[in-house]
Parts: structure tokens; C-alpha cells; sequence
């Protein structure tokens, strides 16, 4: 249920959304919470059992209903949830709404809170007892950990009545506000650009190593033969596709299309390297390269000739150390190593990675290089065998944004089709992918 739910709010399948407002400016609940905290967070959990959902209104006219909830991963805990309404209904997710997990076990504590600052059950805060008068928050954005177990100097029953906002202001700066406030409007160019390519994939098919050269002719990529000598298809691979899109980027500005050769060379010198015998034969940096290459042409002719240095291409840092992995009904918390040289991130925190990254630099596309280590062991048939090297060999162009109702969106497009970034990230489990930026202009024509 949870993955559907998941898969449904990346699609933007909830129609349920207005505008969300600041965080500073959701209604506050603490009064109601000291009023019904008898009732519901300590009173014993078997005089709950049965209890109907209440309605009340708080002055400035929030409506919430107070229910319980029996947890699905863990049969010994509950939940008192205070779902705000969201047009008509309180789904228990929608901004501002507050959730108190309990025990069974006559627990008069309870085990922890989550709130939920934005309407999207994927992004929430949670706080949860530490010490006698410490408790610790964490920071959690699509199954990532902004913050993990961050000490705070109030007890857990002082939180339980407490104002959201007053806990968020002792923890002071080291709360993350920018990644709960995006501002839709930092994002029109984005969400043009992908409606514009998306418009255009009906005129496209996929053809293995095509690609468009600078004269808008179909070649393919190895020996620059035109594809109609050879094919009754002209199309793009994903290596053509991703320069197909930002030659829509750039002609605009340039009216030229990129020249194809300059893509294929090496973008740092690898020459003395372990490597370099395998270049010819397996070229394991072929994607690598590709999307570095693009990258560097478009930031030098959108933003300063200058702009052409790896780590200014590049992303190479995310703001988590911890990630969700679900196995089962079970939630494990592993460490999430981040940025690998010459490889990227793991796919398993992609998702939150470019969360974070449409709050971060707005107004940018990603191109994604996956890839994964290749080799053949070495037996009687094959005694010399092959070395294990990391291989490039598929390029997507992943678009994070936020809608004009302010829900965050991936708009995936790969080998001349759009595809979805759930599927993206689940067609390559425990494999990598080299993420480059690329800035988007108001005008697309390829």
C-alpha cells in the first residue's frame, strides 16, 4: 500500500492538493493537543480501542480529525493521528497534520512523533525520546536522513504539547526549513522544458547507436554513417537522445546542433591508467564522458566560459548519511556512502538526492550515467579472463521540479521516450549513477 501511495504521489496522481502554505504560517494545534492529551495520549490504549474519530476546529478555521490508527509494520505499536482536511478529506499526510506512535503496552510516553510540514507523506520531521530531558529529531525526505537522531534539549512529554515551531526553533539552524518551503514559481522554466520534450517523443523512434550531428543529419555514433544507408529508421539511442535535448537547449541560443566527435572524447586525461589498455576495446567511460561533455557546452555557453571544471559540473555531494531500504514490512536504516569518484551515487537514494537537488538549484536538468562494475572471472574456456571495470553504459535525462501546487515531480525521458523515475531507479538496484547539471533556458528546439 505504501509503494502505491509512493508511486502515486511521484506521478502527481493526487488531485487532492491546493498550494501549501510557509511552514511559519500552518495554524498551530498545540491547545488542542493539551486539551485532548487526557483522552487520547495517555489514556490507556484498551479504552481506545473502539474510540470514534472526533472533528474540531481550531480558531483560524484548520479543521482536524483525531483518530486512532493500528500500525501495519509493527503489531505492538498505534497510532494517534490529527489529520488536517484536506478538501474535504484528512488523509492523515496533508500539511501540518501530527502523529503520536504508542504502545500497546499501557505505554503513557509514547514512542514517537511525526509531522508532516508539506502535504506529501514522504517528507516529514520526527522526533523521539533520547533521554529524561533530551529528545532527537530526525529529518526524513523520500526515505533519506537530512538529520538522524539530532539531540534537542526538551523532553519527549514536553513535545507532545508543545507548539511545532518552538521545537523547530531550538533546534535553530540545524533544521532544514529550505528543504519544506519550495516555491513553485522557481521552477516554471523547468516544468516548460518538460512538457515541450515530452510534446516532441511522438515524432521520435529509438535506434541503436543513432544520433543527430551538427547538420541534422541521422548517423550513428561509432563511424558517422548516415542511418538511411544502413536502416529504414532514423532515431536516437540514449546517448543521441540526451544530446538531442540539450541541442533543444542550446540551438536556440547558438543556432548550431553540438558536433558528435567532441562528446566521444575522453573529458579528463586517463592516459597512464589501469584503464587505458581496456579504452578501445570495452570504452567503459563512453557514457561518462558523453554526459560531462554536454554538460560542459552547456554551462559555458548559458552561463561563463569559464564554467567547464569537473566539481562545477558535477554533483558530488548529498545532504544524507542514512537511507530507508524496506525489506518486507520491515524499515532498516542503513548508511548511505554517498558520492563514489568516477561512479556517483548509489541509485537506492536517487530519489531523495534529487529531492533535495530541485530545492537546492532550481531551474536545472540532470543527465544520469548509470553504471556498474563488468567482468569475467576466469576459467578453462576463458583463462585469461577480464578485469572487473566500472562500465558507462546508459544515459537518462532526469528533470526534478515542483508543480504550480508546489508537489515535487521527476519527469524521466530516456531513449527517445519518457519512462518514470521509480522505474529508473528499480531497473538498476545496488548499480550507481554519475549525475551532471545543465541549466535550462526558456526556449526549446532541437
Amino acid at each position: 500500500m505504501r509503494t502505491l501511495l509512493f508511486l502515486l504521489l511521484l506521478c502527481g496522481a493526487f488531485f487532492l492538493y491546493a498550494q501549501d502554505l510557509p511552514t511559519t504560517q500552518i495554524e498551530d494545534d498545540s491547545l488542542l493537543r493539551l486539551e485532548i492529551a487526557s483522552s487520547w495520549f495517555t489514556e490507556l490504549p484498551l479504552n481506545l480501542l473502539g474510540k470514534e474519530p472526533e472533528l474540531y476546529t481550531l480558531r483560524g478555521g484548520s479543521r482536524i480529525q483525531v483518530r486512532l490508527e493500528r500500525s501495519a509494520q509493527n503489531r505492538d505499536e498505534f497510532a494517534v493521528v490529527l489529520a488536517r482536511e484536506r478538501n474535504g478529506i484528512f488523509p492523515g499526510w496533508a500539511q501540518g497534520s501530527w502523529v503520536l506512535t504508542r504502545r500497546w503496552d499501557n505505554d503513557e510516553s509514547g514512542q514517537r512523533i511525526r509531522y508532516f510540514p508539506r502535504s506529501d507523506a514522504n517528507v516529514y520531521v520526527q522526533f523521539r525520546p533520547l533521554s529524561d530531558d533530551r529528545s532527537q529529531m530526525d529529518v526524513v525526505l523520500y526515505d533519506a536522513h537530512d538529520k538522524q537522531s539530532l539531540p534537542i534539549p526538551l523532553p519527549f512529554p514536553r513535545l507532545v504539547i508543545l507548539p511545532v515551531e518552538d521545537a523547530f526553533a531550538v533546534a535553530g539552524s540545524r533544521f532544514p526549513r529550505r528543504y519544506f518551503d519550495p516555491e513553485p514559481g522557481l521552477y516554471r522554466d523547468v516544468r516548460a522544458f518538460a512538457a515541450e520534450v515530452r510534446e516532441r517523443l511522438t515524432d521520435l523512434v529509438y535506434v541503436d547507436d543513432g544520433a543527430m550531428d551538427e547538420d541534422g543529419n541521422f548517423v550513428f555514433i561509432e563511424n558517422f554513417r548516415l542511418q538511411n544507408e544502413l536502416s529504414p529508421w532514423a532515431g536516437f539511442n540514449c546517448s543521441g537522445f540526451a544530446k538531442w535535448v540539450i541541442d533543444g537547449i542550446l540551438r536556440p541560443i547558438t543556432g548550431k546542433r553540438l558536433p558528435i566527435a567532441g562528446l566521444k572524447a575522453p573529458f579528463t586525461d586517463r592516459s597512464g591508467s589501469s584503464i587505458e589498455p581496456w579504452e578501445e576495446s570495452r570504452d567503459p567511460f563512453f557514457g561518462l564522458d558523453w554526459i560531462r561533455n554536454l554538460a560542459a557546452e552547456a554551462l559555458a555557453m548559458l552561463r561563463s566560459p569559464n564554467v567547464t571544471s569537473l566539481n562545477e559540473i558535477e554533483v558530488q555531494a548529498s545532504p544524507f548519511a542514512q537511507i530507508i531500504v524496506r525489506q518486507g514490512t520491515e524499515r532498516l536504516i542503513r548508511p548511505y556512502q554517498g558520492f563514489l569518484e568516477n561512479a556517483g551515487f548509489a541509485t537506492e537514494g536517487l530519489i531523495p538526492l534529487l529531492y533535495t537537488l530541485a530545492i537546492d538549484e532550481p531551474g536545472r536538468i540532470f543527465l544520469a550515467a548509470v553504471n556498474d562494475e563488468f567482468g569475467a572471472p576466469v576459467t578453462a574456456e576463458n583463462p585469461r579472463g577480464l578485469p572487473r571495470l566500472r562500465q558507462f553504459y546508459h544515459i537518462g535525462v532526469l528533470v526534478p521540479y515542483f508543480n504550480d501546487q508546489g508537489i515535487f515531480q521527476v519527469a524521466v525521458f530516456e531513449s527517445a521516450a519518457e519512462t518514470s523515475i521509480a522505474r529508473f531507479r528499480n531497473r538498476y538496484p545496488g548499480q550507481f549513477v554519475n549525475l551532471v547539471r545543465v541549466p535550462v533556458e526558456d526556449r526549446f528546439d532541437p
